[in-house]
């Protein structure tokens, strides 16, 4: 299957990739994505012990919302094409929040081996505050 960046050829530096927005957090699937992942931290599941650490409820886990910005990162460009991607937690994302992942082209640079397309991205809720922030490199092939 092509990315969106393999589709169309002419992307240049400012463009605006496609937004992936998720339907709203659900404590189930902070519970199944706690079983997934093995991190069973109580904060993530159980309201009381997540209000007794003082963080007001239940939180989700930060690698599920970057895991988001993965999923949009492969609609962008080839799974395979991905260099590099980090990325940094800016605030907690809790159930019932829904999730846009949106992304820029940051930089381009023509290489032996290909296009190197740098990418900016952040995940947001529905309010816009920035949940995760991130950076990608890929390189796509001529």
């Amino acid at each position: 299957m092509d990315a969106y960046l393999t589709l169309h050829p002419d992307f240049k530096v400012g463009d605006e990739l496609p937004a992936l927005t998720k339907p709203p957090v659900t404590q189930t699937q902070l519970v199944r994505f706690s079983g997934a992942s093995g991190d069973f931290n109580p904060i993530h599941t159980v309201e009381s012990v997540a209000r007794e650490a003082g963080l007001g409820g239940v939180i989700a886990h930060g690698m599920l919302i970057m895991g988001f910005a993965g999923q949009a990162l492969t609609t962008w460009v080839p799974r395979m094409a991905i260099k590099k991607f980090s990325s940094r937690f800016s605030a907690m994302t809790r159930p019932g929040d829904e999730i846009q992942v949106r992304g820029q082209i940051s930089g381009i640079e023509e290489q032996a081996q290909g296009t190197l397309v740098k990418i900016k991205l952040q995940a947001v809720d529905q309010n816009g505050e920035v949940k995760v922030k991130g950076t990608c490199e890929a390189l796509l092939q001529r």
